[in-house]
C-alpha cells in the first residue's frame, strides 16, 4: 500500500445560533493511492515517497529512521509507513503515541513484526516511550537496559540515535502559491473531465450539482471513492458519468445549536468528523455528548486513517452497508438526514426505516444528502457503541451495536428504548418490538434477562447469512446487551448512589482493550571489544537497500516501466475444484482489442511442470484457481477483459477433495510420507504400559503477499537468451521452458573504491545446504544443524466478546553466532507475528465447491500493527561455535514462526480459567487459528445457554461443554 500526501483548500462553517465564522483550512492527508481518482487531484498539492527525499539529495528524518531503525525488510510496504509517519508530521511535530498507533493502522507489514517501524515513528515523539513512566519517574525498559549493561557481553541497542538527522519543518515544502490561486478561480466554475469510457464532472456550486442530479439521475456522487471505486474496480460496475461534489462549500458546513444539537456536512470526511466530535465532547457537559462519544468509539477503529481521511461522513450513510460502525449509532441517536434539491428542502429521520432501505424513507434521484444534525443527548440518557471484528484495527465488524436508553427523571424506569445490530443481516437491524415491551421496566437484572430472550426471539439470523458464524453473531447481540446494562447502571449509580454500582467481578466488562502500542528490548552478545571497527560481523548493521526501500528508489518488478512492443498476461483459472477440460473456446477473446493470442498447456515447447505442480492445466483441473490458459494483449487492462471470454467446458470428476478431512479419508497425500523412526517402533508399541492418542487440527494460511507477484521476460536477439525480472524469491526455480536464463541483476560502484585500490570483483555465494536424507529408507542427516528457540506469551480474553490482547512475549532464540543482529532480530519478530496470525487470525474458509471465500485483504485479516504484544522482548543465545556454516551463524529464516503458538495456548489456559470459574472442568477440544468466534463460543455462559437452546443444540452444547470432542460449528 501507497501512500501519498493531498493538502486541499476547504471551507468550513462553525456556527453558534447567529454567529458563523469561515476559515480557510489547509492540511496534509495520507490517503491510499489506488483509491484516488486523477481527477479529484485537481487544485491538490501531491506529494509521494519520491518526493520527500532521495539518495541523490538528501533523505528524509523518517526516510533514514526507518531505514536505520531495521524497519525493512521486505521494502514493498515500506513508502506507505514513511508517507503515514510523514503526514502525521506535517500536521504535530511531536505526535502522541496514540495519534501514531491511528496513523499507521492503515498499513500492513508481512515481514517486520511492526516493532521497528512503531520505534521508528516513535523517535519523534516527546512522550515515554512504553510504561508512561508509572508514575515512578523512570521507564521500565531504562532498567532493564540499566541491568544488561552491567553485563559487558550483552547489547541492547539496535542502532544510535544521535546519529538521526533531526527534524527540520522550516525545510518541508510549502502549499504551492498557483495551486491556491487556481484553487480559488476553479472554485467558480465546474469542471468536466471527459475520458474513453467516463465522464467526471466537479460542479462548483449546490445548485450546479442538483441541475446535474436532474441531467444525469443515475450517476453516483463521488467524495471519497471508498464504495464506487472498488465496486468499480473488483466488480465490474460500470458508470458512464460520475459526479463529485467536494469543492462544494455546502457540502462541508459545521453548525452548532446550542440548544438542540451538530449538524455536520455530508461531504465532510470522517477523519474530519472525528476532529469535530473530539472538539464537542471537550467542551460540552458530559450528558449532552453521549452519542459523540458513542461515535468517537468507533472512529478510532473504523478502517485504517487513510479511509477515514477520504471516506465522506454523507457516503458512509447513504451506501448503507450492513456491517457500517456508524449507521447504527446514528440510528439510535434520533439523528435527521437534511436533504436538499430543487424542489426545496426536506428532513428524514435517520431510523431503522431508512437504514432497512424502506421505499418510503429512501432518497429521491433529484436529491442530495446536504448534513446531518446529530442531537444533544438528554440528561437522563444513556448511549453506547458496540463492534467485534476479526481484529482490533482497520476491520469490518462481525457484529457492531448502537443502544439508546432514556429514563423517566430521576427514576431508573425505562421511559424510551432503541436498539439496532449491523453485519446480523443484509442490511442494519432494529429490535424495536423488543424495546416497545420493555418500556416501563425497571433498570435491574429481572429487565435484562427478559430483553436478552426477547431480542434473540425477534432478531433471526438465517443459517445461510453471508459469513456464517451465526451461533457467534446470536452470542455476540446479547453480550453486547449485557455490556449495555452494566454500563448504564454505573452511570446510573454515578448520577444517583442510591443505585446498586457494578459488582466487582464484572468491573473489567467495562473496560475495552486499549489501543496500545508496542514497545520491549532486544537483547545479543555484544562484538569483542578487540574487533575492528570496519569489520561488520556480529554488528547491527542497516542492509543495503533499507534506505532504497524507505525513500521509494528500491525497483520492484512492477516499477518498470514498459517497453516497446511489450505485451501483458491475464490468467484465466478453473472454476472447478476437480473435473476434466472438454473443451476452451477462446474466439470470443481472440476478438477483442489488443488481444494477441490466448496460450495453454499445448503451447508450451518443454515440460509443462512437474506432476505435482503444471504450469498450465493439461486434461483436467484439481483445484479451484488453477491455472488454466493465459491471454496475452497489449495492455494489462485489455489481457482481463479478454480472460474473462474464454470459455471453458468442464465435465466432473470424483472425488472431490476441499479440506484435509478429505485428502485423509481419500488418502490424497502430495509427495511421499516422511517420518524419522529410531528402534523397533513396532515392538515398542507392543511393550508400553500407555498408549496416548489424539488428534491435531490447525488452520492454514494465506502468503498474502504485500508486493505485486510478477514477472518480466525479455526476449534478446541472440542465443536464444532472455532476460527475467522475477517477484520470486527463488529464481533458480523460475520456469521458463527450454530457453536459457539469464538472471540481470544491478550493482553500484561511489569512484572511491578505485582511488583506495579496492577490487569491486571479488564474490561470495551460498546457497544453503541441501538435506541429504533418502525418506524411504529412513537413512541419511535431514540438516547439518538446527535452530531452536523458546518463547513464553502472556494474554488477556474477553470471554463476552471472544476478542483477546496480547500482553507480552519473551522470546529466547539460538543464532549461534549472529552475523548481523538486527537482521536476525528483525526476522524472529517478523517470523513470530506471522505465526500469531496463524494461530490465532487468519482463518481460511472455503465453499463447499472449494472456492475460497476469504482471499482478500477484506475478508482475510493478517496482524496489524495492535495485534503484537505490548511488550515484545527478544534475546538471542550466547553464541556457540557451528564450524560447518558461514563464521558460525544459523540461518534462522522464519523458523521463529511456530513460537507464535505461545500466544494460542496463553489463550488456552486462559479460556480453561474462565470455564473453570464457571464450574467446567472437562477437557474440550480447541483448534487453531483461536479466532474470536471460537474462543467465545467456549468461553460458555448463560448467554450462550440462550442461544443453545432446542434438542439440536443442545447436543452441541454438551459436546462444547467438554463432555466430548466436536468440530468447529
Amino acid at each position: 500500500m501507497l501512500s501519498i500526501i493531498i493538502p486541499i483548500l476547504q471551507m468550513r462553517k462553525l456556527s453558534l445560533k447567529d454567529s458563523h465564522l469561515s476559515k480557510s483550512l489547509r492540511k496534509h492527508y495520507s490517503v491510499t493511492s489506488c483509491l484516488v481518482p486523477i481527477c479529484s487531484l485537481y487544485g491538490a498539492a501531491v506529494t509521494t515517497v519520491e518526493g520527500i527525499g532521495s539518495t541523490k539529495t538528501r533523505i528524509h528524518p523518517v526516510q533514514e529512521r526507518i531505514a536505520k531503525g531495521h524497519g525493512t525488510q521486505c521494502g514493498f510496504c515500506t513508502p506507505g509507513m514513511v508517507m503515514s509517519i510523514y503526514t502525521l508530521l506535517r500536521n504535530h511535530l511531536q505526535p502522541s503515541t496514540e495519534q501514531l498507533i491511528e496513523t499507521l493502522g492503515g498499513n500492513l507489514c508481512r515481514c517486520t513484526g511492526y516493532r521497528p517501524i512503531v520505534e521508528s515513528g516513535k523517535s519523534f515523539s516527546a512522550e515515554s516511550s512504553c510504561c508512561q513512566m508509572k508514575g515512578t519517574g523512570e521507564c521500565c525498559l531504562d532498567q532493564e537496559e540499566h541491568e544488561s549493561e552491567n553485563k559487558s557481553d550483552v547489547c541492547t541497542k539496535l542502532y544510535q540515535e544521535e546519529e538521526f538527522l533531526p527534524l527540520d519543518p522550516t525545510q518541508e515544502f510549502i502549499f504551492p502559491p498557483e495551486l491556491m490561486r487556481m484553487a480559488e478561480e476553479a472554485r467558480k466554475k465546474t469542471l468536466v473531465f471527459q475520458g474513453e469510457r467516463i465522464t467526471w464532472i466537479s460542479p462548483a456550486t449546490l445548485n450546479d450539482l442538483l441541475e446535474l442530479k436532474l441531467q444525469y439521475p443515475q450517476a453516483p456522487l463521488v467524495m471519497g471513492n471508498t464504495f464506487v471505486g472498488p465496486n468499480m474496480k473488483f466488480k465490474d460496475v460500470f458508470h458512464s458519468v460520475i459526479i463529485s461534489p467536494a469543492r462544494i462549500s455546502e457540502l462541508n458546513v459545521v453548525m452548532i445549536d446550542a440548544n438542540q444539537g451538530l449538524t455536520i456536512g455530508a461531504g465532510c470526511s470522517l477523519a474530519q468528523v472525528k476532529e469535530i466530535l473530539t472538539e464537542m465532547v471537550l467542551k460540552l457537559p458530559e450528558e449532552k455528548t453521549q452519542t459523540y462519544q458513542a461515535l468517537l468509539k468507533h472512529l478510532r477503529t473504523l478502517a485504517g486513517q487513510q479511509i477515514r481521511n477520504m471516506a465522506s461522513l454523507g457516503g458512509h450513510i447513504i451506501s448503507r452497508l450492513a456491517a457500517s460502525d456508524l449507521n447504527p449509532v446514528l440510528g439510535v441517536g434520533n439523528c435527521v438526514l437534511n436533504l436538499v434539491s430543487k424542489e426545496g428542502t426536506q428532513q428524514l429521520p435517520l431510523n431503522d426505516h431508512f437504514l432497512a432501505g424502506s421505499p418510503d424513507a429512501n432518497l429521491t434521484s433529484k436529491q442530495v444528502l446536504a448534513s446531518v444534525f446529530i442531537p444533544f443527548s438528554k440528561k437522563w440518557e444513556f448511549v453506547s457503541a458496540f463492534r467485534q471484528a476479526q481484529r482490533q484495527q482497520n476491520a469490518l465488524a462481525i457484529v457492531n451495536s448502537g443502544m439508546r436508553v432514556r429514563f423517566k427523571e430521576g427514576t431508573n424506569t425505562i421511559m424510551d428504548l432503541n436498539i439496532l445490530y449491523g453485519g446480523v443481516g443484509s442490511v442494519t437491524v432494529s429490535a424495536k418490538k423488543s424495546c416497545q415491551q420493555l418500556i416501563g421496566r425497571a433498570w435491574n437484572e429481572e429487565m435484562l434477562d427478559e430483553a436478552c430472550r426477547l431480542v434473540l426471539d425477534e432478531v433471526t439470523i438465517p443459517g445461510s447469512s453471508s459469513g456464517g458464524m451465526v451461533e457467534y453473531k446470536r452470542t455476540l447481540m446479547i453480550s453486547f446487551l449485557f455490556k449495555f446494562y452494566l454500563e448504564v447502571l454505573q452511570d446510573l449509580n454515578v448520577r444517583d448512589p442510591r443505585y446498586p454500582d457494578v459488582p466487582n467481578k464484572f468491573q473489567s466488562v467495562l473496560e475495552d482493550f486499549p489501543l496500545t502500542i508496542p514497545c520491549g528490548t532486544q537483547a545479543y552478545e555484544c562484538v569483542d571489544s578487540h574487533q575492528p571497527p570496519q569489520d561488520p560481523v556480529g554488528r547491527p548493521v542497516m542492509h543495503q537497500s533499507g534506505i532504497k526501500h524507505a525513500s521509494g528508489e528500491a525497483i520492484f518488478c512492477d516499477d518498470m516501466p514498459a517497453i516497446d512492443e511489450e505485451l501483458f498476461l491475464a490468467v484465466v483459472t478453473s472454476t472447478r475444484p476437480h473435473a476434466k477440460i472438454i473443451s476452451i473456446d477462446a474466439s470470443e477473446a481472440l476478438a477483442l482489442p489488443g488481444v494477441v493470442d490466448v496460450i495453454t498447456a499445448q503451447d508450451i515447447p518443454a515440460q509443462n511442470g512437474d506432476e505435482e505442480e503444471r504450469l498450465y492445466a493439461q486434461d483436467e483441473v484439481i483445484c479451484v484457481g488453477q491455472i488454466v490458459c493465459t491471454v496475452a494483449a497489449d495492455s494489462y487492462f485489455h489481457a482481463k477483459q479478454a480472460a474473462k471470454k474464454v470459455n471453458i467446458v468442464y465435465e466432473d470428476m470424483e472425488p472431490v477433495i476441499v479440506t484435509i478431512k478429505d485428502a485423509v479419508s481419500h488418502k490424497s497425500f502430495i509427495g511421499s510420507e516422511k517420518k524419522l523412526e529410531q528402534g523397533n517402533i513396532k515392538e515398542a508399541f507392543q511393550t508400553v504400559d500407555q498408549i496416548i492418542e489424539g488428534e491435531v487440527h490447525m488452520g492454514g494460511q494465506e502468503h498474502f503477499y504485500m508486493e505485486t507477484q510478477s514477472v518480466l521476460v525479455i526476449p534478446k536477439t541472440e542465443d536464444k537468451e532472455m532476460e527475467i525480472y522475477v517477484s520470486s524469491q527463488d529464481a533458480a526455480l523460475v520456469q521458463v521452458g527450454s530457453s536459457r536464463i539469464i538472471i540481470s541483476c544491478e550493482f553500484e560502484f561511489v569512484n572511491d573504491a578505485f582511488a583506495q585500490s579496492i577490487s569491486l570483483s571479488a564474490t561470495g555465494y551460498f546457497r544453503g545446504y541441501k538435506a541429504d536424507m533418502d525418506w524411504v529408507k529412513g537413512e541419511g542427516d535431514v540438516y547439518p544443524y538446527f535452530v531452536y528457540g523458546a518463547a513464553c506469551s502472556e494474554v488477556e480474553v474477553d470471554c463476552l466478546t471472544g476478542a483477546h490482547k496480547n500482553i507480552r512475549t519473551d522470546i529466547v532464540m539460538d543464532a549461534s553466532f549472529s552475523i548481523n543482529p538486527a537482521i536476525d532480530i528483525g526476522q524472529i519478530e517478523g517470523a513470530f507475528t506471522q505465526g500469531v496470525g496463524l494461530y490465532t487470525l487468519e482463518e481460511l474458509k472455503y465453499s463447499p465447491e472449494g472456492v475460497l471465500y476469504t482471499r482478500s485483504p477484506n475478508e482475510y485479516k493478517i496482524p496489524s500493527i495492535t495485534d503484537i504484544p505490548e511488550e515484545l522482548n527478544v534475546s538471542l543465545l550466547t553464541s556457540t561455535k557451528n564450524p560447518i556454516a558461514i563464521y558460525s551463524s544459523k540461518g534462522l529464516g522464519e523458523s521463529g514462526m511456530f513460537l507464535g503458538s505461545s500466544v494460542f495456548f496463553a489463550i488456552h489456559d486462559a479460556v480453561t480459567a474462565a470455564r473453570k470459574e464457571r464450574g467446567l472442568t472437562e477437557t474440550f477440544t480447541m483448534s487453531s487459528p483461536a479466532t474470536p468466534e471460537l474462543i467465545r463460543m467456549i468461553c460458555v455462559d448463560k448467554f450462550t445457554d440462550l442461544v443453545w437452546k432446542g434438542d439440536y443444540w443442545s447436543e452441541v452444547w454438551r459436546k462444547l461443554r467438554g463432555r466430548q470432542p466436536v468440530q468447529r460449528c
